[in-house]
């Protein structure tokens, strides 16, 4: 709703699965339902049903962008699904299934996209538009205990997005991924006590709207600057996140280091440590009950 606000014709896609896991008929519904309240507002937009993790289905989505309203501008990846369990309870279809959803999504639609546009500048077409938005989480920066299969296909989508950046930016497109926080079909029972609007009529805190417009910026021409970055935004907060910084660095004293040599150095810095730095996921995240 966002990008049609701005401007943009939007392609709609969503598999229309009601459960949160993914489970669930197929439904063109929710798609269709955004895609007509663009169309009611005087926008451009067409749904589109489909599982994005399918290979075929995300070039069948490129193609039906292109196909519609003539090229692609934008990419804005986000579809999910949350299958949790503690790493000694889960199963391989569990860990599976969440991987391919989540970053091999995020790979299919990625690598049509860039095709397309890397074909339009081979062929010598001059100022090629291309903007990436990928859907990261604080769950990968935390730890999430309940989610390794998350966590870990989050902490990828971030390493597929830098990779991406440094890839197109010859080409005239930037890569960027976001981490938010915000009550959608896959989140709500999750965040259901958390961070509640404080009176009737207030905007939630927790409301999609705090995202958009970030989505939106990445998205135009304003954040041509913007290239590889990672931002977490909720609630009217935007936080542009540092990649890793090394924290402590120290050299052998001989030609390799010993095992006694590294319990005389490392040991020693980890338990000065202050005590706590292990935290609960709702602490690091700032989330509050009630």
């Amino acid at each position: 709703m966002e990008l049609a606000r701005l401007g943009a014709a939007v392609v709609v896609n969503d598999y229309g699965q009601p459960g949160r896991d993914g489970s669930g008929a197929a439904s063109a519904a929710p798609a269709e339902e955004v895609a007509e309240e663009i169309r009611a507002t005087g926008g451009r937009a067409v749904a589109h049903l489909g599982d994005i993790a399918d290979f075929e289905t995300a070039r069948a989505l490129i193609d039906l962008a292109v196909a519609e309203f003539g090229k692609l501008d934008v990419l804005v990846n986000n579809a999910g699904i949350l299958r949790d369990r503690m790493v000694f309870s889960m199963s391989e279809e569990e860990w599976d299934s969440v991987i391919r959803v989540h970053l091999k999504g995020h790979f299919n639609t990625t690598h049509f996209a860039a095709v397309h546009w890397r074909t339009r500048a081979k062929a010598g077409e001059t100022g090629v538009y291309g903007r990436i938005v990928n859907t990261s989480s604080e769950a990968f920066l935390a730890g999430s205990a309940g989610q390794p299969n998350y966590a870990a296909a989050k902490g990828g989508i971030v390493g597929l997005t830098t990779s991406t950046a440094l890839a197109l930016a010859r080409y005239g497109v930037t890569a960027n991924a976001i981490c938010p926080r915000a009550r959608t079909r896959m989140t709500e029972d999750v965040f259901a006590g958390f961070a509640e609007p404080a009176a009737e009529g207030d905007l939630d805190p927790l409301s999609p709207e705090h995202v958009a417009p970030l989505v939106g910026y990445l998205a135009s021409p304003a954040a041509a600057g913007v290239n590889g970055q990672l931002l977490v935004v909720h609630g009217g907060m935007v936080a542009i996140v540092d990649r890793p910084r090394v924290a402590a660095k120290f050299d052998t004293a001989k030609e390799a280091f010993t095992y006694e040599e590294l319990d005389g150095l490392l040991s020693p810095h980890y338990a000065s440590r202050p005590a706590g730095e292990t935290f609960a996921a709702s602490e690091v995240l700032g989330l509050k009950k009630g």
